[in-house]
């Protein structure tokens, strides 16, 4: 087959997308060329030879045109999008080239807190009681008039990983919730993405109980469950920085069930349609409640802790290969997800400062059901915790014979990492 005649697969992604490279290989995998389309330089000519499409996602109409004017020339077979920013570009262009996706409506309502929000209200289903303040507004007043009980939870409508979320349980945390979270929307790097979501900051009431995540696609409006992740480590705040998942749910079947019958309704009111989902929700006596659903994948490179397979094919097939398959129009009925139960790690940022090396990486990987143990943070990179920071240390990768020996063996593996971090220097003025 040459090149011409290969089917041309557009990846949408950041500049920061772990994602990237494993659809790429993917694709190829399938016979398919890859062209990547991104948010980067739009002055200099192709900055990073690769050929991409430069976009802004942040005009997704202006996007969605540029990729239609490049597809006459080089028609395309699919579109997908690594992370929530392409979403809504990546949903646009499809519709208008005829291909599988989900609408743009849907896409537009996943990328906004407060709009799903009142949408999944709207369907009858669970979700906090919530409300949104403009992002310069008094939060001293904001309690005044919201009526806003405590304890609650603040967060951006947009940011993903948890970034952002703080959780308060008094006035006076309020206030320094709302402070920090308005300066973490005022900064350049969030600012520079010039989107309309980032002048408001959302409330909500924190909902007791066990969070999982579901990945999950649409198939021509059919609902299918990939993974439920258990994430054992609680997420009570004050900040919800994400740990461990694991797979299979530890959950009773009955509130496995559940689980399934809500996110079935939950897709059918955002009018997802084709495609992939990541959602969380938190289950308690009360029932479930839909937290997020973003029409996307899991972010990062968490995609590693699942491994499906094809009946008579001798092979893994990634969550990257099975997505390229759906986005093409191929039947993935048929692929199910490993027996083994699987998990990962996320290792957080244990304060903030430059990153200079990891020690007890080799002793990590010879714990039992470890398999991969990556850092992903650079030489030099000034690290951030939560909830301003955007990024994870790395990632430990374990599998095994239950979802209880995998969480054993990534927390064991974690222990024996220790991290070299070197303070940011305060900037000293002269009189």
């Amino acid at each position: 087959m040459t090149q011409a005649e290969k089917p041309r697969v557009l990846l949408l992604a950041t500049t920061t997308g772990y994602q990237t490279q494993r659809y790429v290989e993917a694709a190829e995998k399938l016979g398919c060329a890859v062209v990547l389309g991104t948010d980067r330089c739009h002055v200099l000519a192709d900055p990073w030879q690769d050929a991409a499409l430069p976009l802004r996602f942040e005009r997704a109409e202006e996007a969605a045109v540029e990729i239609v004017d490049f597809a006459r020339a080089k028609p395309l077979s699919a579109i997908l999008a690594a992370g929530d920013r392409p979403t809504p570009t990546a949903a646009r262009a499809a519709q208008a080239l005829g291909l599988l996706s989900h609408p743009p409506e849907a896409a537009d309502i996943c990328r906004d807190k407060y709009r799903s929000r009142e949408r999944l209200r709207e369907a009858g289903l669970s979700v906090p009681e919530f409300t949104r303040f403009q992002v310069d507004a008094d939060p001293r007043e904001a309690l005044a008039v919201g009526d806003i009980e405590f304890p609650c939870v603040l967060k951006p409508l947009a940011l993903s990983a948890s970034r952002g979320v703080i959780r308060a349980n008094n006035p006076q945390e309020f206030v320094a919730a709302f402070d920090r979270i308005r300066a973490l929307l005022r900064s350049p790097d969030v600012g520079v993405l010039r989107e309309e979501t980032s002048n408001f900051i959302q409330v909500e009431a924190y909902i007791e109980g066990q969070e999982i995540a579901v990945e999950g696609t649409m198939e021509r409006g059919r609902l299918r469950l990939l993974a439920i992740f258990d994430k054992p480590d609680p997420l009570e705040g004050p900040y919800f920085e994400e740990t461990i998942y694991t797979t299979p749910s530890r959950l009773a079947g009955e509130s496995q069930q559940q689980v399934v019958q809500a996110l079935t309704r939950a897709v059918g009111a955002l009018g997802l349609y084709h495609g992939p989902l990541h959602a969380e929700l938190r289950i308690n006596s009360a029932g479930v409640w839909v937290l997020e659903i973003a029409a996307r994948s899991i972010g990062g490179l968490c995609s590693k802790a699942l491994r499906f397979r094809i009946p008579l094919v001798d092979e893994n097939v990634s969550l990257e290969e099975l997505l390229i398959r759906l986005a093409l129009g191929m039947d993935v009925s048929r692929v199910f997800r490993e027996d083994t139960a699987s998990g990962v790690m996320m290792i957080p940022i244990p304060q903030a400062g430059f990153y200079q090396e990891t020690h007890g990486i080799e002793q990590a990987w010879e714990i039992p059901g470890v398999e991969e143990v990556t850092i992903t943070a650079k030489s030099q990179q000034k690290l951030v915790p939560l909830p301003e920071g955007a990024s994870y240390l790395g990632f430990i990768f374990a599998r095994g014979r239950s979802p209880s020996f995998v969480e054993d063996a990534l927390r064991r593996a974690h222990e024996k990492l220790s991290f070299v971090l070197t303070p940011e220097l305060p900037i000293v003025r002269s009189a």
